[in-house]
């Protein structure tokens, strides 16, 4: 498949709301949960007010369908700690389901990376089952906290 990534734009936070709740659908044949469920607020802080300063991001297209969206890659720093300068920006990262696994991720997370090295340091919480987490650690992402629901892993540059 052919496809195109752009950098997101304080215009795309419809976008990082779609991409949002494709993310949360983690296993093929389970249950979409309902799409008021990106507006609780442990997942809402990932996208609410897109375009504030230091928001950085992409989204990934199909390039003959401009209009059909694959996923995204973004960083933001919590908006409790936007105004220290010491705040570690969390990584939020979605690749649409059917399109796991065809190197798109790969490829957002390399432009990310190549594109913000002034981040010495990133944060992502994922689900401990995700498939994701063996492309982070490619990436340098190492586990520093996990439960039995999730584990958190940080990118020190």
């Amino acid at each position: 498949m052919d496809y195109a990534i752009r950098p997101l734009t304080a215009a795309d936070e419809p976008i990082l709301w779609e991409t949002l709740y494709q993310g949360l659908q983690t296993t093929k044949g389970e249950a979409a949960p309902s799409r008021d469920i990106v507006r609780r607020p442990e997942f809402a802080r990932y996208v609410e007010g897109w375009g504030r300063a230091g928001d950085t991001g992409f989204v990934a297209y199909d390039a003959k369908q401009k209009d059909e969206l694959l996923g995204a890659v973004w960083l933001r720093i919590p908006i409790a700690h936007a105004s220290e300068a010491e705040s570690t920006p969390e990584l939020a990262f979605v690749v649409k389901p059917d399109h796991r696994r065809h190197g798109i991720g790969a490829a957002l997370l390399t432009q990310l990376v190549k594109t913000t090295p002034e981040q010495s340091m990133i944060s992502i919480r994922a689900s401990a089952n995700n498939p994701a987490v063996r492309l982070y650690e490619r990436f340098g992402f190492k586990i520093v906290r996990q439960d039995s629901e999730s584990v958190t892993m940080r990118r020190e540059a």
